[in-house]
């Protein structure tokens, strides 16, 4: 409802980083509450605890494999030089089962990865939905449906990224870290502690261009967000452009502009295309200090030259995971920071949904009684709101923008609690009824239509799932909407793309009002229903509506003052309060509120 915005005052909506995995250098998302988060992912993992021993013991045994291979290499050269050929065919053979079982296991590992990622995000994505199906109002008023939506989508796509992608290469590269050091130091202490040089060069290289890779790259995203920020600007005002002939100052900007991104975008390129090179520069100094050293060891008897061999792939091997833990660290902060978003929303609470009583016979009477209401504390929107509407009663709400009309309606459906003061049906307390009982009593047809991509069948049966044929085509012709559906190719099984894009406003109204037809409901809401068409359509409009209040109490929020004149009572208000309340003719006699609305709103129809 439009008035909610308005009213509530609500701060714009976080902004979403959809950035799924940031280069080195790039700013990363970095969770608020890590081990927190944390502990509760690991949870969703104990779900798939089978998967999750799957890939652990896959990990393990490509890392076994891999650190095996440099040492049956080294143990082949020696074989060689002993001219050992008999050692030399077996080491082969280890060689080779070693390849293969490394390729399988591989195999192994990233097929249990994925189907773990999709075991994890399935059970995240099933939570999240629930959630959002039992989140108040106020959670959505207050949220842009962006931010809800990116939760659902980029942000579980992160974990799901990261399971899959990040975390068997994480484990692995700690595993063969801890596994090389371990077998350089069982070959020679000495040339390894030599090697651990190289590496501590790797360690600080590496930071130092990460902080300056950081800021060239911010500087980019800067650029490149004012580019496109512009571009939408131009293309989505194109014809103010053309109508003030602004083409030459645009095309101007943009330029400038664009040569901007492109400066920075080449610094970044140049600094980001560096870091390779650099990282090959230290691993050659590694190999040649590995071989110098190594030679020497050599030649004192200490090592073989396969052991020398074994070295230098053993160094490259212990650099590889150093490099890419550093990069995967900022994809799994980027996956902790979407989990904590996710969990952010699931530890929202639920819907109020108290109440169990029903009522038999329901009658429809609202009650009103010192209702006041805010959405924020301190920003009162209701002030001792009083009214009583009698069963079939037609009330209309009139008022200036944020008088609180639509509030009204939003506390008669228990979207919003009542700060204090109570609203009865027939003599009840809403908060005592059941919610679901409530609503299913109660039927709304808004401003802005809302339909799904569904048959038209399937839509107005939203109302109420379970009618029959009959009962669909009869709420199609109290509506007005019947006519038009036989026109279609496929009448009631035509399926309605992107929410009836196709249909008109008029004809996606009527079908909305078909759907309140069907739900058959006691007490009615109609807020600005008409205000959005032709007048033409509204007449359409206005005959269905007549159809749908026989023998229900009607609420209706109007703009358009000529829709209401033979409701049964008027409520005029103003920033919260009831000033005044009379038939239409009462109230142009009274010459007050409701008079000067009338008047400007007569003279602006006769101009």
């Amino acid at each position: 409802m439009a008035e909610n915005n308005r009213n509530t005052g609500a701060a714009s909506a976080p902004k979403v980083d959809l950035r799924r995995r940031a280069p080195m250098g790039q700013d990363v998302e970095k969770p608020k509450k890590m081990r927190e988060t944390i502990g509760r992912l690991v949870d969703y993992f104990i779900q798939s605890k089978n998967l999750l021993l799957g890939l652990l013991l896959a990990v393990v045994a490509v890392t076994v494999t891999s650190l095996a291979a440099p040492a049956l290499q080294g143990q082949a050269i020696d074989a060689i030089t002993e001219r050992s050929w008999q050692e030399f065919r077996t080491v082969l053979l280890l060689l080779l089962l070693a390849f293969v079982a490394n390729s399988l296991f591989s195999l192994a590992q990233t097929l249990l990865a994925a189907r773990l990622s999709q075991s994890i995000v399935r059970h995240m994505r099933y939570d999240l939905f629930y959630k959002i199906d039992h989140l108040p109002i106020a959670y959505l008023d207050q949220h842009s449906n962006g931010d809800v939506m990116s939760r659902m989508t980029n942000d579980i796509e992160n974990i799901s990224n990261t399971v899959s992608q990040s975390l068997a290469s994480l484990l692995s590269g700690v595993l063969t870290i801890i596994g090389t050091v371990a077998i350089m130091f069982w070959y020679c202490p000495q040339l390894t502690l030599i090697t651990m040089l190289t590496v501590i060069l790797t360690v600080l290289v590496t930071g130092f261009m990460s902080k300056k890779m950081r800021v060239v790259y911010r500087r980019r995203a800067a650029a490149l967000g004012r580019l496109n920020g512009h571009s939408e600007e131009m293309i989505s005002g194109y014809r103010t452009v053309l109508a003030y002939n602004r083409q030459e100052r645009t095309k101007e900007e943009f330029r400038e502009l664009s040569d901007r991104l492109t400066k920075e975008g080449i610094r970044a390129e140049i600094l980001g295309g560096s870091m390779g090179p650099l990282m090959n520069a230290i691993s050659t100094l590694g190999f040649v200090i590995v071989a110098a050293f190594g030679g020497y060891f050599a030649l004192q008897g200490m090592i073989t030259i396969g052991v020398i061999s074994a070295f230098i792939i053993y160094a490259k091997q212990f650099s590889r995971p150093i490099n890419e833990i550093a990069q995967l660290y900022g994809s799994v902060q980027t996956a902790v920071a979407g989990a904590e978003r996710v969990f952010e929303l699931m530890d929202q609470p639920d819907e109020d949904n108290s109440g169990t009583e029903t009522i038999e016979n329901m009658q429809g009477n609202v009650s009103f009684r010192h209702v006041n209401f805010s959405y924020l504390p301190g920003k009162q929107v209701l002030y001792d709101f009083n009214l009583e509407v009698k069963s079939g009663q037609k009330i209309a709400l009139v008022g200036a923008t944020g008088s609180g009309k639509t509030t009204v309606v939003n506390l008669l459906m228990r979207f919003y609690p009542v700060d204090s003061g109570e609203i009865l049906i027939d003599g009840k307390n809403i908060m005592d009824l059941k919610r679901d009982w409530l609503r299913h009593n109660t039927a709304i047809v808004l401003q802005d239509t809302v339909l799904f991509s569904d048959t038209i069948e399937n839509n107005i049966k939203y109302g109420n799932p379970g009618a029959d044929d009959e009962t669909m085509t009869n709420a199609a012709e109290t509506s007005n909407c019947a006519a038009f559906i036989r026109r279609l190719k496929n009448g009631y099984q035509t399926v309605l793309k992107q929410a009836g894009a196709s249909l008109s406003h008029g004809q996606r109204q009527l079908l909305n009002i078909a759907r309140a037809v069907i739900a058959d409901p006691r007490i009615l809401i109609l807020d600005e229903a008409t205000s959005s068409v032709d007048t033409r359509t509204e007449q359409g409009i206005q005959d269905a509506l007549v159809n749908l209040m026989k023998n229900r109490t009607s609420l209706i929020i109007a703009h358009r003052l000529s829709t209401i004149q033979d409701a049964d009572l008027i409520v005029v208000m103003d920033k919260g309060r009831v000033v005044e309340t009379g038939t239409h003719d009462e109230l142009l006699q009274k010459q007050g509120t409701y008079y000067g609305l009338y008047m400007a709103q007569f003279e602006g129809n006769r101009t």
